[in-house]
């Protein structure tokens, strides 16, 4: 198949724990349902992303205050939403909304979204990345490249979103020759617009191309009008329990 470029221990299906990564549901005001699910005691999940305004807003919001605290008496890592926006993003605003995450909702690490991909970038990036396990020693770091980035970038954070798109483009993806360097669990995929029907697929494609967090939904962008990640899955239970069980290979 065109996504399988290789076989090494670890990019396998076997011994490989996969999990679930949130990129970050609507509000809880709007989808208080939704974050409750989130506690739900079984949930494989590896961290939910709290975005409360595209990063953390102008104040503390008591919504995202009971939303957060929920998910950490469960046990499940929140991470703080914070916008690279490619590499335009003032430092000083970086820092800014990373010490609000923290003081305000005592977030576990960071999703640095939009972030660049070229080599060239990468000594800001490590710069970022360096200033936050600064102010936060234990803090997780996932840069959110959406596409596989040059292999630097492997270096300066905890997990690299390597894949963020429709399943018409995963279900043909193949993953970079450097990735086999590294175990699954370095490695996210968010796949929007999987289809009941191929959900185990789109599992297998995660196992064989070496990614541990995953993140498949039906919802679609509407040509890129509306944020398909906002609300769960049509299949959420059925995605649970297939990633709490394991897909067979």
């Amino acid at each position: 198949m065109p996504h399988l470029t290789s076989t090494t221990a670890g990019a396998t299906g076997t011994g490989v724990r996969t999990a679930l990564g949130i990129p970050g549901y609507a509000h809880p005001l709007v989808a208080p349902a939704q974050w409750a699910e989130l506690t739900r005691p079984g949930t494989p999940l590896d961290w939910v992303v709290l975005d409360v305004a595209a990063g953390p807003g102008a104040r503390p919001d008591p919504h995202c205050l009971e939303a957060a605290g929920r998910l950490r008496a469960a046990g499940v890592r929140v991470l703080g939403h914070l916008d690279l926006t490619y590499g335009a993003r003032a430092f000083a605003e970086l820092l800014s909304d990373a010490h609000r995450h923290l003081d305000w909702y005592g977030v576990d690490g960071f999703l640095l979204d939009r972030c660049p991909t070229e080599r060239t970038a990468l000594p800001e990036v490590r710069r970022a990345t360096t200033t936050l396990r600064a102010i936060s020693d234990t803090a997780h770091i996932v840069l959110g490249h959406g596409r596989h980035p040059h292999p630097g970038y492997a270096e300066n954070a905890d997990q690299l979103v390597t894949f963020s798109g429709p399943w018409s483009d995963y279900r043909w993806s193949q993953a970079a020759e450097w990735t086999v360097d590294y175990p699954p669990d370095r490695f996210c995929h968010f796949v929007h617009g999987v289809p009941r029907g191929h959900l185990d697929e789109a599992l297998r494609i995660a196992r064989w191309q070496g990614a541990a967090t995953i993140y498949f939904t039906d919802r679609t962008d509407r040509d890129g009008r509306v944020d398909p990640w906002e609300s769960m899955p049509g299949y959420w239970d059925d995605i649970v329990s297939r990633v709490g069980m394991g897909v067979s290979e």
